[in-house]
Formats: C-alpha cells, sequence, structure tokens
C-alpha cells in the first residue's frame, strides 16, 4: 500500500515522501498511526550518532493507532484494537525468554538497523528497501510491527490515546529507571539529572514510590517549573550552581539515596555517582554517543559499596509494564498530558528543532 512517511535518505535529512508498505507477516499487524512522539533516540539516529543506523530510513519508535489488520499468528490483537507500540525484541533468545526483552542478545540491530527480526524490511522507495526504526517507523502514516511489541490499550478514550505516545519509550525509560532499578522506600531521596521526558517521568514515578526529597537538575527555568509541578520538591539550575554535587549532599545530609541520568552529557553521569550517600544507586539510560568518563573506583565506587548502572527502556518488560502506566495515567498520578506539544506530521522538522532548542519537552505528531 502507498503511505505517507518522513524519510531520511542520509544523514541529517528528513523528508516527507510517498512510499510502498507490505504487508504484515504472520507474527505482525498493521497499525494506522494516530500519533507519534519525537524523541531524542530519533535525532540521535537521523544525526548519524548511532554506529549501527543505516539509510534509508523511517524514524519514529513511539507510535499510538489503532491495528488495521493482524497476521494469521497474531492471537493476542485484531483489527480495532487501540495499541502503544514499543520497542522489538526477539523473544527467542535467554534474556527475553527470562522476561527481559530490553536486554536482547540482538537489541542492536532490531533497534537501528532498519531491518525486523527475519532480516527484512518493509518499506521501499521507488524499489529500494528502506529500513524502520525500532522494527517500527512510526514516523508514517501506517507501521508494521511484530505484535509482542503492540501493547493493547483499554479505557483511554480516542481523544487521549495521543498523550500515551512516550509510553512506549520514554515514559516507561525514565519511570522503570525509578521503579524496576532503583525501587525506591518510601521515605528515600531521589536525584534527578535532566528534566525532558524521560527525566520529568522519573520524577513523577519518584513521588509515586513515596520519596519524601526528590531533586530535579536541569539548565532551563521552565523545565525546573514544570519539574515541581509533577513531583518535585527541589530544583537545581546547574547553570547558576557551582558545586551541583556538594548543594545535593547539602540537601540531603550528605548524599541522595538514588540518582537517575537521562540528560545524555557525560559529566552528568559522574555526578549522579558522586552525589549519592554510600550505598546509593546511580542509573544511567541516556545516549551521549561514544562518550567515556572517568570514575574514582575506590573512593566514588567501592569504598562507599556504590552501584552505578547502565539500563535500556527502564528495564521494562512492556506487555506487563505499560498497561500499569497507563492505569497511572487514568488515575491522574503519571501526569504525562503536562509534557506535550502538538504538531501536524508536515510540522515534523519544527518538532524536532523545537525539542532540541527546549520549547518542548515531549513533542507529539499527529496524523489526520
Amino acid at each position: 500500500m502507498k503511505i505517507t512517511a518522513a524519510v531520511t535518505r542520509s544523514k541529517g535529512e528528513l523528508s516527507i515522501e510517498q512510499v510502498d508498505l507490505a504487508p504484515p507477516k504472520q507474527s505482525e499487524v498493521l497499525v494506522k498511526i494516530l500519533a507519534a512522539g519525537v524523541c531524542h533516540t530519533d535525532a540521535a539516529g537521523i544525526q548519524g550518532f548511532i554506529p549501527w543506523i543505516t539509510y534509508p530510513q523511517v524514524f519514529g519508535h513511539e507510535g499510538v493507532g489503532i491495528v488495521e489488520e493482524a497476521g494469521d499468528a497474531v492471537d493476542t490483537l485484531k483489527p480495532g484494537d487501540r495499541v502503544a507500540l514499543t520497542f522489538p525484541s526477539c523473544g527467542h533468545c535467554g534474556f527475553c525468554l527470562d522476561g527481559a526483552p530490553y536486554a536482547c542478545d540482538h537489541l542492536n540491530e532490531l533497534f537501528f538497523s532498519g531491518a525486523y527480526k527475519d532480516g527484512t524490511r518493509r518499506i521501499s522507495l521507488n524499489g529500494e528497501a528502506v529500513g524502520s526504526f525500532f522494527a517500527q517507523g512510526s514516523f508514517a502514516a501506517y507501521a508494521i510491527v511484530d505484535a509482542r511489541n503492540a501493547v493493547k490499550v483499554t479505557g483511554v478514550p480516542d481523544d487521549r490515546l495521543k498523550y500515551l505516545c512516550s509510553m512506549g519509550c520514554g515514559v516507561q525509560t525514565g519511570t522503570g529507571m525509578v521503579f524496576n532499578r532503583c525501587k525506591p522506600e518510601p521515605g528515600t531521596s531521589l536525584v534527578v539529572f535532566g528534566c525532558g521526558g524521560v527525566g520529568m517521568s522519573a520524577v513523577m514515578a519518584a513521588a509515586i514510590s513515596g520519596c519524601t526529597e526528590i531533586i530535579a537538575v536541569d539548565i532551563v527555568p521552565s523545565r525546573l517549573k514544570l519539574a515541581l509541578e509533577v513531583g518535585a520538591t527541589t530544583t537545581i539550575n546547574a547553570a547558576e550552581t557551582k558545586d551541583v554535587v556538594a548543594k545535593i549532599q547539602e540537601i540531603t545530609n550528605g548524599g541522595a539515596h538514588y540518582a537517575v541520568e537521562s540528560s545524555g552529557i557525560p559529566g552528568c553521569s559522574l555526578q549522579a555517582l558522586l552525589c549519592l550517600r554510600r550505598l546509593g544507586t546511580a542509573v544511567v539510560c541516556s545516549v551521549t554517543g561514544p562518550a567515556e568518563i572517568s570514575i574514582p573506583i575506590e573512593m566514588g565506587l567501592m569504598n562507599p559499596s556504590k552501584k552505578f548502572v547502565g539500563l535500556t527502556e527502564g528495564g521494562s518488560n512492556p506487555q506487563v509494564f505499560i498497561p500499569k502506566l497507563v492505569e497511572y495515567f487514568k488515575a491522574g498520578r503519571l501526569p504525562i498530558d503536562k509534557l506535550v506539544k502538538f504538531y501536524d506530521f508536515k510540522d515534523i522538522n519544527r518538532a524536532f528543532e523545537d525539542s532540541h532548542s527546549g520549547v518542548a519537552i515531549k513533542p507529539i505528531l499527529l496524523f489526520d
């Protein structure tokens, strides 16, 4: 079928074109996209910062929509189902079978190569194969995804589905760092470095978890103000604070119990570790490219018995985790609707510009 999609032919390019989309295979579904979130990971791929990326490719990995067709082997979804699309996984490796698809052995190729798990592609342009980012490619009017990576959503009116875009990546990444890896006890302290969509979601999760000191760190005053609205108890403007680590230690009376890094700035990963008290845990989720930091192993990590861990997609099993997040959203406890700004699909380039400049925390593209 002919569909409209935003195609990246080479690094840094993005243009809306007519492409051909093949029908779904046995384990796949065809989804009419209602809305798609713009994420910094999309920008990193478009700009060539991710080494496994191939071109041409249709980016977008935070789609929501309606199932229009299901493959013969699909028994979990049917036409008419509302779904949130999420990250791909093979379903067969030991990690997937153990309930950890976020650590799938085939993560890199499924996320970034543009191919599906059978090694083929679903989009073509003038006979040339075109990749689908995250085996999804939701910057398009329609997308093909494997049924295991489409999560059925119930109880949310159609006019509210558009707010759920980032459930598939950004929100589950931010909340998952807190719920699934930190697992903070009520009454503890948690620091969030970077108040974009992922960081704001972490702030919300910390509030749900009962953390009594939630510190948001950023350099954009409007983001820090919003962080207070969604659960932060204290904010630190890193552009105006001489020593962020010392300030956090002062506020928390010796160091935070937990810290999560979502800014993508390598130095913030080190600050997340150093601001902790003994036995603290720091979680890093952001894309920084081939960056490195120097960690003081003995006094910064070993001696105080701290944990410094990386995490993909919030340590989530989406079919289990996303429905829980949807329930928090429906109950008003996960106010992700406060983070979004809507754009017509044709204005996709402006959406990326506003995301980069900080004008929009979570741009969402709307389709007719």
